[in-house]
């Protein structure tokens, strides 16, 4: 299969994305998904299963067992969109696998980060012989080059794997594995109604209204966002909270803005540190993080820490203190 004209534009627009992240203050800063991934580690991946398909009494009703996900020799088949309990729409091959994404990859310019270990339990599906079916955009499909010369199929830009575990059409064993691995719904985005054990599955940032603060930021789990006085946003973002610091106070990995909800998009991008401690996401190009002071959802114990920490709006500013 042909590179799709979308992977092809998004390429030749990479040296523009790399620009862009490194000052502050453009109208269209990039999303966080624009920038790659460290290689995962295996134990990102949840456990290796065996792979093996088609065990006495996993046959779904009025269906053969599909062949083992974990071959990575299977073709793509001709892509249709199925509905999958607590999961919503999601992409599908012709044997009825679910199709998954994982958040360590890059769209823009595509790129996979699962290779070696993770790329057995998450075998990347094959480019060759894909085509779009019924309710899927032909110009959303296209591939990406592996590591290993192979051509991995992507759906929106995002490479697509099956899940090991996965044995029987309509399985999304693989939802939410992690807090990395979602199932590719037909615009390439995460599916998003549930995580493998149907719990809903949160936006990675949104916001909550706070009973005395008013509108501020929380992660997935629910727990306050929060800003340091002392750290820098202009030109380029900079973080003066190391060490120690980092203890009290957990940077906020990087976060897709596709999984946000009611976040600026402004500003809204991810910078490498300067300690070796990897990439962390902005709001207005201001480092965000977490208190290890807060227990529980809703909890906002470090609201005016020391006079230098305070919960964020939706647009990045502090709550309750000025930017001064």
């Amino acid at each position: 299969m042909k590179t799709s004209w979308r992977s092809a534009s998004l390429v030749a627009s990479a040296a523009a994305v790399l620009a862009l992240t490194t000052a502050c203050g453009q109208d269209s800063p990039p999303a966080a998904s624009q920038n790659v991934g460290a290689t995962a580690a295996p134990g990102d991946y949840g456990s290796i299963g065996s792979g093996t398909a088609g065990a006495a009494g996993g046959a779904a009703t009025a269906q053969p067992p599909a062949p083992s996900a974990s071959s990575p020799s299977n073709p793509a088949g001709k892509l249709s969109v199925s509905t999958a309990e607590k999961v919503g729409k999601v992409v599908t091959d012709s044997l009825g696998l679910t199709l998954y994404r994982f958040d360590q990859d890059t769209e823009q310019p595509p790129k996979s980060n699962c290779d070696g270990d993770c790329a057995k339990t998450w075998p990347p599906v094959p480019a060759d012989d894909a085509e779009a079916g019924e309710g899927i955009d032909k110009a959303l499909l296209g591939s990406v080059t592996r590591a290993d010369g192979t051509k991995q199929l992507t759906v929106g830009g995002w490479p697509a794997y099956r899940y090991a575990k996965d044995v029987n059409a309509g399985d999304v064993k693989g939802q939410g594995v992690g807090g990395k691995w979602y199932a590719l719904a037909p615009d390439g985005k995460k599916a998003q109604g549930g995580a493998g054990g149907g719990e809903a599955v949160e936006a990675g940032l949104s916001t909550r209204n706070d009973a005395k603060l008013g509108e501020i930021v929380v992660d997935k789990n629910g727990m306050t966002v929060y800003r340091f006085k002392k750290d820098e946003a202009w030109p380029k973002p900079v973080s003066n909270c190391a060490g120690a610091c980092l203890e009290k106070w957990p940077l906020v990995e990087p976060v897709d803005f596709a999984d946000t909800k009611g976040i600026q998009k402004k500003g809204y991008m991810i910078f490498d540190r300067t300690d070796g401690k990897g990439k962390q996401q902005t709001i207005n190009c201001s480092p965000i993080y977490t208190f290890a002071g807060d227990k529980a959802p809703g909890d906002t114990n470090g609201q005016g820490v020391g006079g230098t920490w305070y919960a964020v709006r939706p647009d990045g500013k502090l709550v309750g203190a000025s930017e001064k």
